[in-house]
């Protein structure tokens, strides 16, 4: 029998679980010295409920500030949930877990990791989520480590983006919490049947929160129909880039087709040196077919950051097989005009700290490179290959 992947509770059969929602408020927030400020304050402010679901953590300057915070905000009453991915914690030391649990903090792990479930373990919970009090989320790709917080440089060594979310929404992001955390924890929360309205804003903008699991690819389903539709530009950003054949020839298409189709992508400080040769093995077809890459030089580029036309995509997913195929992530979708014009100006400030690729030297780079990306490229599939075996 196939493995079935952990649960977050049932969803409805439409192609996308939630609507588009209006009258939201979205406010970019750009490295760690701006959205981890946002988020402690928010905790700091929290008067019913704290809702966390993070990836990963790690024991640090930055882990202890928020372990603080939410321990001060359950003395003073607060409900705090704390949701963790069972690998992405494992750098949360036992010191910490012990200084959450004796706070009085509900906690919780994702899909515990376990001997001899090779294949099981492959499912993670890749989301990065804060709701508080059901009027303010938290969303983007940052993990609550120190390398989004320490500065180097006058600046952290991680580049990344999160959003602060207003608006009726923040209803969606706490019903997907609360799915996951009561498939996970005994202490159930209770989820509405219809998440509630919200406080819509006269002057807001529409969103669409957007989930991925195992069973459920909304991420990509978007992605690629607004590849397709896109008009006059594509400018995406993303950590690890591992496209699958339909997006990269959606990318193609676009191209050729005139739209201005650009990627941000890590250049040689990077996390994970392999995915970057991996993903390499691609840039030649792209190039030839006149799409821009772009490789960001000051920093490791951690950002999710997708834009076509006015659409806009913020959230936890990489453009990578991996996190498609294995892992839970949810993003927010905005159609604004406003809000895509801010992009735009961070697109175009990192764009000019990058290198741009262009088709005659890639093909005369050297065989040491060519080597590298035949090498981790073949890694790649073994790993695609071996992970599709039905195994318990």
């Amino acid at each position: 029998m196939p493995l079935l992947p952990p649960s977050a509770g049932p969803l409805n059969h439409a192609p996308y679980h939630y609507p588009w929602r209006e009258g939201n408020h979205f406010e970019l927030l750009v490295d760690g010295e701006q959205f981890f400020p946002a988020m402690l304050q928010a905790i700091e402010q929290a008067q019913k409920h704290v809702f966390l679901e993070i990836y990963l953590i790690e024991s640090g300057e930055i882990a202890a500030r928020f372990i603080h915070c939410l321990s001060q905000a359950v003395a003073r009453g607060v409900a705090v949930y704390l949701l963790l991915d069972d690998f992405g914690a494992r750098g949360l030391s036992k010191g910490d877990i012990e200084s959450l649990q004796h706070a009085g903090i509900y906690l919780t792990f994702y899909n515990p990791l376990r001997y001899g479930k090779y294949r099981r373990n492959l499912f993670r919970d890749h989301r990065k989520l804060l709701i508080v009090d059901q009027a303010v989320a938290f969303t983007g790709g940052a993990g609550i480590t120190d390398e989004f917080y320490i500065k180097q440089d006058d600046q952290p060594a991680w580049h990344e983006t999160m959003i602060a979310i207003r608006g009726p929404v923040v209803a969606d992001w706490e019903d997907l919490f609360i799915r996951n955390w009561n498939h996970w924890s005994n202490d159930k929360l209770t989820q509405q049947k219809t998440p509630g309205p919200g406080r819509a804003r006269r002057d807001g903008s529409p969103g669409r929160v957007t989930i991925n699991a195992p069973t459920r690819m909304e991420l990509k389903r978007s992605l690629i129909k607004r590849l397709r539709s896109a008009e006059r530009r594509i400018w995406l950003a993303t950590a690890y880039f591992i496209p699958s054949w339909k997006i990269r020839r959606a990318l193609l298409h676009a191209a050729r087709q005139g739209t201005d189709v650009r990627l941000l992508l890590p250049g040689p400080l990077t996390d994970h040196p392999a995915v970057r040769h991996a993903g390499r093995r691609f840039y030649g077809r792209l190039l030839r077919g006149g799409v821009r890459i772009f490789e960001y030089q000051p920093r490791f580029l951690h950002a999710k950051l997708l834009l076509c036309d006015n659409w806009a995509s913020i959230g936890s997913s990489n453009i990578d097989r991996w996190n498609l195929r294995w892992n839970l992530e949810a993003s927010q979708e905005i159609d604004d005009q406003d809000f895509s014009d801010q992009l735009v100006e961070l697109f175009e400030k990192d764009f000019s700290q990058s290198r741009e690729l262009h088709y005659a030297q890639w093909v005369a780079r050297s065989r040491w490179h060519r080597l590298q990306e035949w090498f981790w490229g073949r890694i790649d599939i073994l790993l695609e290959r071996l992970s599709q075996r039905n195994k318990h």
